[in-house]
């Protein structure tokens, strides 16, 4: 069955690591018949949550802030899987995911019992290391997240040894790693 997909770019680079393994990604999702809607996090304005817990009375503006979140809210809310995509910074999201993460806690609020929409989640993460831990934090974040909101984990492609803005493009049993996993939803 066709899937809705939104993918939450948290890399700064336009043209980067993470990017790739999106394309390749969206390649293999698109292909098997699922719709996708990307939004790149670094060309839009999603400030920080504040904590107020004043959200969730709009389902239009489900948060009290009026940035571009007000763009990813409804796409969220009709999604059947979200696709976190973000370089490993200091062995977590970048601070542009973390945020945008963090504010779709209004949609929760939504709910009576701030119950989150259960959803179907996959992981795409490019870095810099290759050590056999390397991911091991954001992993386990990752899985916490998921647990915690009663998500499905549809799988992860954490690609290291990836420094310079497109050198995974040498690198293409990465990226068919990333087609596979769109391909396999």
């Amino acid at each position: 069955m066709a899937k809705k997909i939104l993918i939450l770019n948290g890399s700064p680079r336009a043209n980067g690591n993470t990017a790739a393994l999106i394309d390749a990604f969206t390649e293999g999702a698109q292909a098997a018949g699922h719709t996708i809607t990307r939004f790149d996090l670094r060309s839009m304005k999603v400030n920080g949550c504040l904590g107020c817990c004043r959200g969730g009375k709009d389902p239009q503006n489900p948060c009290v802030q009026r940035d571009d979140m007000a763009k990813i809210y409804p796409v969220y809310q009709e999604a059947d899987l979200v696709v976190f995509a973000s370089p490993l910074y200091y062995w977590g999201f970048s601070g542009q995911l973390k945020c945008a993460i963090d504010r779709l806690f209004a949609v929760a609020e939504l709910d009576p019992d701030c119950r989150n929409p259960i959803k179907s989640a996959a992981l795409l993460m490019a870095a810099e290391d290759t050590y056999d831990n390397t991911f091991a934090p954001v992993l386990f974040y990752y899985q916490s997240v998921l647990r915690n909101l009663g998500w499905t984990d549809c799988g992860h492609v954490c690609a290291g040894g990836n420094l310079e803005a497109g050198a995974i493009l040498q690198k293409p049993g990465q990226l068919a790693q990333a087609r596979a996993l769109g391909a396999s939803l």
